[in-house]
């Protein structure tokens, strides 16, 4: 059991014959993921990494039954990818392009309500279920699998927390980066409740950052919805500058709540566990598992 990718899934990528779809696809493909294609409008009917390209989505849907997509299209086409990918019937789009426009990304959060698909990013590392799918740019040998589920703003930060776990001798059962633009797709609190609703996920680490109230938002529905498995939290950005973006679009603080001091008030009062480190991250789960 996995949430949202496993090695049943059949991913094409789009953007396949670019220098980013190649370079990612290739190491996807030599760790082991099912990739059965990818899409380059143009070079239809060809053959790249020993895999079919098609001109359109829908071909590698209804051709090699694709039903997740991973997206490596320049920002400016990017939301185009998203939308095509959704119409011709992509259960779970994974976009690692960073920098769409808002405008572009407003769009496809409404285009995306008449369609079944789940949309992780933009401005993503992408998912990761450990020995099955890597799906995304992450160094897959940091993650071994386990029954640690992790849900992060940042990429970084999603491979620090794996190689936290691991040393502390468990493992990760998914990890989905959720990506750090103002508008993604699946917000921290949904991730949360994959997790939640997952019978091999144990316990989960929720990594956020300064900006927006994602973070809040999981921490309340955990409290009145959700507290069914421990969670330990950590909030990037304690000591950054009032009023500028640090490194994310979304990480830029608005109000009062979106402080990272006032985030890690609000989760601890929410029942999650919460480090002041990324360092104590696996160490506070491993001793909150053995008192269960």
């Amino acid at each position: 059991m996995s949430v949202l990718v496993n090695k049943n899934s059949k991913i094409i990528v789009q953007g396949f014959t670019g220098g980013e779809g190649t370079f990612h696809a290739t190491q996807m493909i030599e760790y082991g993921t099912n990739v059965v294609g990818g899409v380059t409008p143009g070079k239809g009917g060809q053959t790249h990494l020993g895999k079919p390209v098609f001109n359109f989505v829908k071909d590698a849907v209804e051709k090699v039954g694709a039903d997740t997509s991973i997206i490596f299209v320049p920002e400016a086409f990017a939301a185009d990818a998203i939308m095509e990918a959704a119409e011709a019937g992509i259960k779970v789009v994974i976009c690692i392009t960073e920098g769409i426009p808002v405008a572009d990304m407003v769009k496809v959060q409404e285009y995306l309500k008449k369609y079944d698909t789940r949309l992780i990013g933009p401005n993503c590392p992408g998912v990761i279920t450990p020995e099955e799918a890597k799906v995304g740019i992450m160094p897959g040998f940091v993650f071994k699998k386990g029954r640690i589920g992790i849900v992060s703003k940042s990429g970084t930060l999603t491979y620090e927390a794996a190689d936290q776990v691991v040393k502390q001798g468990l493992g990760v059962s998914t990890a989905i980066g959720i990506g750090g633009d103002p508008i993604i797709g699946t917000t921290t609190k949904e991730a949360v409740e994959m997790f939640m609703n997952d019978p091999e996920t144990d316990a989960i680490v929720m990594i956020g950052e300064i900006g927006g109230q994602l973070e809040a938002e999981a921490a309340r529905w955990i409290k009145t919805d959700g507290n069914r498995k421990p969670v330990v939290g950590f909030i990037a950005g304690q000591t950054a500058p009032k009023g500028r973006t640090m490194g994310h679009a979304g990480a830029i603080v608005g109000g009062a709540d979106d402080t990272a001091q006032a985030k890690m008030r609000i989760l601890a009062e929410n029942g999650i566990h919460v480090v002041e480190s990324p360092a104590e991250i696996g160490k506070k789960m491993a001793e909150i598992l053995k008192k269960m």
